[in-house]
Order: C-alpha cells, then structure tokens, then sequence
C-alpha cells in the first residue's frame, strides 16, 4: 500500500508469529495464578495489567475486582508476526523482505564485530602484532558469516555454542607407530559432520599413513 508516497509492505513472520502466541499464553498463565492469590499480586506489573479488565469496584462487594480480559487477547493475537516494511525502492513484496533480512544479518554483524574486535586488552610489542591481532579477530568473523550462510543454503541451522563445541572435539592426532607417521582423527560427532557437509568440506580418513607425505 501507498500513503502519502511511501510505499508500506505488511508482512508476517510465522515463527515469530508463534513466538508471540506462546509469550502471551506463558503471561496468561502466569496472570491466572496471580489472580488466585488476590487483586493485590497484580500492583505493580504492567506486563499483567495490559490483560485486565476491571469487574467491581475495589470498595463494592467481595470477589475479585478484575478479570483476564478475553477481548484483549483476541485483539493482541491479530498482530502475532506481522511486522511492516517502509521502502521507497521499486522491487516486489518479496525482495523487500529479502532485503530487511540482510539489513538485519548487517546489524547482527556489527554487533558481533563490536564485540570481537573490542579487543580485551592487547599485550604485543609491535603496531604489527596489534594489526595482526586484529585481523585475525576479523577474518574469524568473515569465516563464521561464510558458514552460517552455507549451513542456511543447506538448510540446517545449528546453535553457534553446539558448532564451537562440536568443532573443537574432533582432534587429529599424530603417532609413531614402528617408524611410520601415522594421523587418527577422532569420530566427528553432534553437528560437526554435517557442518562439513554444509561447507562442502570433505573430512580426512579416520585413519592416515603420512609416512609417503613426509
């Protein structure tokens, strides 16, 4: 739609759409306990309030003076996921959405840069050991972006603290075996295989001879 020239995309996230359902009922259910305690656990929380509707007067006759007010609900679960889009550039419905989702992987990026090259504080003893620190600290972000895109191309979408746990259990370890070099790589367990398989990386054997490598 068109107002005042601006072009507005209404849109609706059903994830978050769902996310706001189950918010909501844990509030109900929540607010539901609170009126059984009396009037008086409900001062004070305005998360609470919003869902209210008075039904006596607190001087009239016993009984509780509010109630869960199903109007609102209804009224609330209307909005559940929709979000709106304000774009004055001439591209479909769906490029719009596309669009705002890399503005937000943008603004997710930034934050985590903020974060990372923060940089808690640096003990080297050269301007290029600092430079190289944080290089280093950048190229780690450009590699995780890298994958979290492959892995969303692939379909899968892993917990980062599931990835960094499961990466750092799969060792390749070197042994000496009667003069022969020989590598043993540990089973690729939790989400690391198919963290490979997303990055279009093959693993190396469970078992190597690198005694002809050397």
């Amino acid at each position: 739609m068109r107002i005042d020239g601006a072009r507005y995309v209404v849109c609706r996230n059903e994830a978050e759409a769902e996310k706001d359902r189950a918010d909501r009922q844990a509030i109900v259910e929540g607010l539901e306990k609170q009126l059984r305690k009396g009037d008086k656990a409900l001062i004070g929380n305005s998360a609470y309030r919003r869902y209210l509707r008075r039904v006596r007067d607190a001087d009239g006759p016993g009984g509780p003076a509010f109630a869960i007010d199903a109007g609102k609900l209804a009224e609330e679960a209307r909005y559940d996921g929709i979000f709106v889009l304000r774009t004055n550039a001439r591209v479909t419905p769906l490029q719009a959405v596309l669009r705002y989702r890399d503005l937000l992987q943008v603004e997710d990026l930034f934050r985590q840069a903020k974060a990372a090259l923060r940089t808690r504080p640096i003990y080297h003893s050269s301007d290029a050991a600092i430079r190289g620190h944080v290089f280093c600290s950048f190229l780690a972000l450009v590699l995780r972006k890298e994958l979290q895109d492959r892995c969303r191309v692939a379909g899968f979408r892993p917990e980062w603290g599931d990835v960094l746990r499961d990466l750092d259990r799969l060792q390749d370890v070197e042994i000496d075996q009667g003069g022969k070099q020989i590598s043993l790589r540990t089973p690729a367990t939790g989400v690391a295989g198919r963290l490979f398989q997303a990055a279009r990386v093959a693993l190396p054997p469970n078992v190597r001879d690198d005694t002809s490598a050397a």
